[in-house]
């Protein structure tokens, strides 16, 4: 995760003030902690990232964890991440499209 933000920060100038990181959230009557939120500069979520240790597999599961707390932090950009591998995917027209690269910041 920390090592995650250092990308953000350091290689493509997310600006630090605006990533909140391990943030209680409400599903439903569950409370889940999202990894990293990234605001946009109108402090609205821009981007949602779900962070794994390197062992874990970024299958199915981990991208649908990422859309059930979207539910509550709707992001425009949505991320999974184990350190190894990154999935990334932006919300347009109401659907998911996978892109290949992290968004650069505005």
């Amino acid at each position: 995760r920390q090592n995650f933000i250092q990308f953000l920060v350091q290689e493509l100038k997310y600006p630090l003030e605006l990533i909140a990181v391990e943030k209680e959230i409400r599903l439903g009557e569950l409370k889940k902690r999202f990894d990293i939120l990234v605001y946009d500069r109108e402090h609205k979520p821009w981007m949602l990232i779900e962070c794994k240790a390197g062992e874990i597999t970024l299958d199915e599961k981990v991208l649908h964890q990422v859309l059930r707390y979207n539910i509550s932090m709707p992001a425009d950009f949505l991320i999974i991440t184990n350190g190894h591998f990154t999935y990334a995917w932006q919300k347009r027209n109401g659907e998911l499209k996978e892109i290949q690269h992290m968004p650069l910041w505005k």
